[in-house]
């Protein structure tokens, strides 16, 4: 175990609390705490490569520990009712899919090796802006709706265009073709 680790399990302890929050009707305070956890997922990995102390731990916690904040805050900000629920479910389901399918690799014995791509990081920046907008507009009433809603469509483009791009990969890996 170094710091980026315990920093990742950090955002990790952070998620009940935000959902917790949320659901107290602490929009402020589960903006604040989101806020937190969400910066130390680009703190994390940046302290882990200037100090040389990347490891194969921190490379399973740090994605655990994104989607455990992000699934969850959607999930809490949908059953509140602040986010449509359509989006809800294709943000879930995009990672039900990445899942099932490591799964099935591992167990028909071709473990898929599943590394970030571009339009995965990017679905990631823009899911956490997202709901970063979402808490501080029930926090301080900053933004049109029209405007939450465009950024709604925009998270779901990407969600679904990552979900696309790792089931093509995971399709190239367990046919045994090399990637293009």
């Amino acid at each position: 175990m170094n710091i980026p680790n315990f920093i990742t399990i950090a955002r990790i302890l952070l998620v009940p609390v935000v959902i917790w929050l949320l659901t107290s009707d602490a929009y402020q305070m589960a903006l604040l705490v989101f806020a937190i956890a969400a910066a130390t997922d680009a703190a994390d990995g940046a302290l882990a490569r200037a100090t040389h102390t990347q490891s194969e731990v921190g490379a399973y916690l740090d994605p655990l520990a994104d989607k455990l904040l992000l699934v969850s805050t959607f999930a809490a900000l949908g059953i509140i009712k602040q986010i449509p629920t359509w989006l809800v479910i294709t943000v879930i389901s995009r990672d039900i899919l990445i899942v099932g399918g490591m799964m099935l690799s591992w167990i028909m014995d071709k473990p898929f090796p599943v590394k970030p791509l571009w339009v995965s990081k990017l679905n990631t920046v823009a899911q956490i802006f997202f709901l970063g907008l979402v808490l501080a507009q029930l926090s301080f009433a900053i933004a049109p709706p029209q405007l939450i809603m465009s950024f709604a469509w925009v998270v779901a483009g990407l969600t679904l265009a990552s979900g696309l791009a790792y089931m093509k990969d995971w399709i190239v890996h367990m046919n045994g073709s090399a990637a293009p």
